[in-house]
């Protein structure tokens, strides 16, 4: 079995300081293989914000992959975002913008969906989606998780634009055997399976909300705990309330795969 705690939204520069050491602590005590996190560390992409995060990161023990979000890059500057977009994120952060891990039971593979030419909507480019079939070809079956910023699927309440080329790419991913995308951006949370109606095999969409932003849009600060197994994904929430200052389980969600996917046990 495998532990994967999700994080992502952490907005430093728009933070609650008072939950950082509880979410340090919260993820630690957890003992994830890996802690994967979808973006959008800081709030507008300031150094002082950037070595807040890089702080953060060091303070967890389990190995770290992450993924930049559209607030990781200049706003307020436009030659920077558009010639030098990832210099803040590469230099404090890492230099890889789609990292990889990989051991004996997982796969997970990190995409870029920031697109430096708008300030808020993603895409998910066919490079990105032909690196994962790459990635997949004649590897050994093991769970596959996909981590990236923008979401594939929004509800109609959602008020943020859809991302680029999202249709494709769960067409794609269900396809090639991708197990479940991690993502994050609209800030609330979500596990189920894509709505797909044409038989094709099901993949899981995860949605963390934000882990320590105080732009929570009506939700709790929360975090992911996926429990990983063969034909097995448990997901849990950790949230904590506006009253207080420790992240709790409270929701749990188990889904198995079957001959056409993933479905909700």
């Amino acid at each position: 079995m495998r532990r994967v705690v999700h994080l992502s939204d952490l907005h430093f520069g728009r933070d609650r300081p008072e939950l950082l050491a509880p979410l340090i602590t919260a993820v630690n005590a957890l003992e994830p293989d890996l802690v994967a996190i979808s973006g959008d560390l800081t709030q507008r992409a300031k150094s002082v914000q950037f070595r807040a995060a890089l702080a953060f990161l060091e303070c967890l023990q389990a190995p770290v992959l992450v993924v930049p979000g559209n607030h990781d890059i200049p706003l307020h500057n436009p030659f920077a975002r558009i010639v030098r977009p990832w210099r803040q994120y590469r230099s404090h952060i890492s230099p890889q913008l789609e990292p990889s891990f990989r051991d004996d039971e997982l796969i997970v593979l990190g995409i870029n969906t920031v697109n430096r030419f708008t300030h808020q909507s993603g895409r998910v480019s066919l490079r990105a989606l032909a690196r994962i079939e790459r990635a997949l070809d004649g590897a050994k079956r093991r769970t596959c998780l996909i981590i990236a910023h923008h979401p594939l699927e929004q509800l109609v309440t959602d008020r943020k634009r859809p991302t680029r080329g999202a249709e494709r790419a769960k067409d794609m991913l269900a396809q090639i055997g991708v197990d479940a995308v991690l993502s994050g951006h609209l800030h609330s949370w979500r596990a189920e399976p894509y709505a797909h109606t044409d038989g094709r095999n099901t993949v899981l969409q995860i949605h963390a909300g934000t882990g320590l932003s105080t732009r929570q849009r009506g939700e709790e600060n929360d975090f992911n705990l996926l429990d990983i197994d063969v034909g097995s994904i448990t997901v849990t929430r950790h949230t904590a309330s506006a009253e207080t200052e420790s992240f709790v389980q409270s929701q749990t969600r188990r889904f198995i795969l079957g001959d056409g996917g993933w479905s909700l046990v």
